[in-house]
């Protein structure tokens, strides 16, 4: 019976913690969130924001190579060239909607919004944060959580404010 007193204010608290990223998220619209780098933990936010009513786009922030074209526009993709190939144009192009507006088409009638997760946002430079704050603010159904660096614990701050310090 010790193990359960024990257990329940721990579970409490993870619960309080939760709640509050989701009241940050739709206070500000892009939250920056420091990780353990083991991971894991940023599983229980996610679940949380989608039992909440928010589908979730989880994206890598390595090789996207223009952030704001990429989620917001549509852009052309050129696919390696293997040799000879068939046709008058030798260099083919594909384009690809962009992932932000093509998922907020297919969005629930009942869904909050679009949360875009992006993870390694370390490697992103400044400008690219400061675009990727901005995407909120064009639409409010897209919120923004951008995995800026390494902590001990999961925590999170505005996204502008990482970006005033």
């Amino acid at each position: 019976m010790i193990l359960f007193t024990n257990i329940a204010p721990i579970k409490i608290m993870a619960l309080l913690t939760t709640t509050q990223i989701l009241q940050d998220l739709e206070k500000y619209g892009a939250l920056g969130m420091y990780v353990p780098p083991e991971g894991g933990y940023e599983g229980r936010f996610q679940r949380l924001l989608r039992n909440s009513g928010y589908e979730v786009l989880f994206i890598t922030a390595r090789g996207l190579g223009d952030v704001a074209t990429y989620l917001t526009g549509v852009h052309g993709v050129r696919p390696s060239h293997l040799g000879k190939q068939p046709g008058p144009p030798n260099v083919r192009r594909y384009f690809i909607p962009p992932k932000i507006q093509y998922r907020l088409s297919t969005l629930a009638p009942k869904s909050k919004g679009l949360l875009v997760w992006l993870i390694e946002g370390k490697f992103l430079s400044r400008q690219e944060w400061t675009v990727i704050a901005n995407i909120p603010q064009q639409d409010n159904r897209v919120k923004v959580i951008l995995e800026v660096g390494s902590g001990r614990a999961v925590e999170w701050k505005p996204l502008t404010e990482l970006l005033n310090s």
